[in-house]
């Protein structure tokens, strides 16, 4: 029974998407604590500018932005076949996972190292591997609440937008529903991570988190836009591995149409 069930394609599809889901999640936040400059990533030379009385900006950004939009298509695509239920899950899943990863960093972070671990790495140009792995894994707790706190509103609200605007487009324009909500969700996400990792946590103006929030939300945005054509390629991939029908049962069960015949799609009660 176990393996038929294990067999199902609606829940193999469930499956992986949620394991990629958790799996990017956690990643991004392992990651977010370097910062990188996107204008040398991409080469080229771009003006410093002003916003918000903020001056001398430039697009310095936490590399935890490099999954997080892939997160939001990650979420759209299982709004669609699965439905908000889902999302919940997944979400759930993820947080709770991300706070158990850092439990267990912060007490791999209290344990005490022999003496030549901490200086095996001084040929290499650390001189310290102890404090080394603390800056590294250990983030202030208000950036991890920050973090986990814009996740949690912005998957809520990535899931509200995107069943208005399906509720309008029916099951036309995946894409208008993908990136509207997408648009809307990293715009609250942006701010909210600011807003309590460093204007409650470490004193910042709003001028500087309204800046700093503008300038990740600008990047954010346009990865937005630039993915729309992976949302469709992952759709015609799940609907050649499920089947025609199945995909559309699916997509309607996710709109709560209870009319069809069941299919096995796991949700969260």
């Amino acid at each position: 029974m176990i393996k038929n069930l294990l067999n199902e394609k609606p829940i193999r599809v469930f499956n992986i998407l949620m394991s990629f889901f958790v799996a990017n999640a956690l990643i991004a936040e392992c990651i977010g604590g370097k910062i990188f400059n996107l204008e040398a990533l991409l080469g080229i030379k771009l003006p410093h500018f002003d916003l918000f009385g903020e001056k001398d900006l430039t697009f310095a950004l936490t590399c935890g932005v490099l999954l997080w939009p892939i997160e939001f298509v990650m979420t759209d695509i299982v709004n669609e076949y699965f439905g908000p239920k889902a999302v919940r899950r997944i979400s759930y899943t993820a947080i709770a996972l991300i706070s158990y990863a850092f439990l267990m960093f912060y007490f791999a972070m209290s344990t005490t190292p022999p003496d030549w671990w901490v200086t095996s790495k001084v040929e290499n140009g650390v001189p310290n591997m102890q404090f080394a792995f603390n800056a590294i894994f250990g983030q202030g707790m208000w950036i991890i609440l920050g973090s986990l706190t814009a996740f949690l509103v912005s998957q809520v609200v990535d899931v509200l937008a995107f069943h208005r605007i399906k509720k309008i487009t029916g099951e036309k324009w995946l894409w208008m529903r993908a990136t509207g909500s997408t648009l809307i969700s990293q715009l609250v996400d942006s701010y909210i991570v600011l807003f309590v990792a460093f204007y409650i946590g470490q004193g910042w103006s709003w001028q500087k988190v309204l800046a700093i929030g503008t300038v990740n939300y600008i990047y954010k945005a346009t990865v937005a836009l630039l993915m729309t054509p992976v949302i469709y390629l992952i759709e015609k991939r799940i609907e050649s591995f499920v089947g025609s029908d199945t995909a559309k049962k699916m997509k309607r069960l996710a709109m709560g149409k209870e009319e069809d015949a069941p299919i096995n799609i796991p949700t969260a009660g």
